[in-house]
């Protein structure tokens, strides 16, 4: 469950292990509701939250789901990493080269999010066990996350 160290394309590097990545995890979680709660509130009020209903319109949906998606992304597509990475110094890379990966590898292993946690979450648990560190969403991108040496 630690990190591991491999070689990719010639390059010594350091995959990030699951806790490391559950930390990033949790605080990418922690940003993403400290900026989505408080449109929610202002737009719904605080009725929002004490409702069953999972989406309260498109509004709702657009704040709730899009908005994440769309800033995890265009993170990763310039950055290499969400905020959360950033703060464990880590960051994604094409699992061959070491290179950033394509904007396609993003959304893939994005989409990937949802086959990890179809299996009682068991795609991002792989991550305990890979000898890459790699969840299904970063098999199925061909992405590994790596400790980045430029943000120490």
């Amino acid at each position: 469950m630690t990190d591991s160290k491999m070689t990719i394309n010639g390059q010594s590097v350091q995959y990030v292990g699951f806790w490391s990545r559950l930390g990033a995890s949790v605080i990418d979680s922690i940003i993403i509701i400290l900026l989505t709660y408080p449109i929610l509130y202002f737009i719904y009020g605080a009725q929002y939250f004490d409702s069953d209903v999972s989406s309260q319109g498109w509004t709702d949906f657009i704040v709730s789901y899009l908005l994440p998606v769309v800033a995890v992304i265009l993170f990763w597509v310039y950055k290499s990493a969400t905020p959360g990475k950033m703060a464990v110094s880590a960051k994604i890379v094409d699992e061959n080269t070491g290179n950033k990966p394509s904007t396609q590898q993003f959304i893939i292993r994005y989409l990937g999010y949802y086959v990890s946690i179809l299996a009682l979450g068991l795609g991002f648990f792989w991550i305990a066990w890979d000898e890459k560190k790699q969840g299904w969403h970063d098999k199925m991108a061909s992405t590994v996350v790596i400790v980045d040496n430029k943000s120490r």
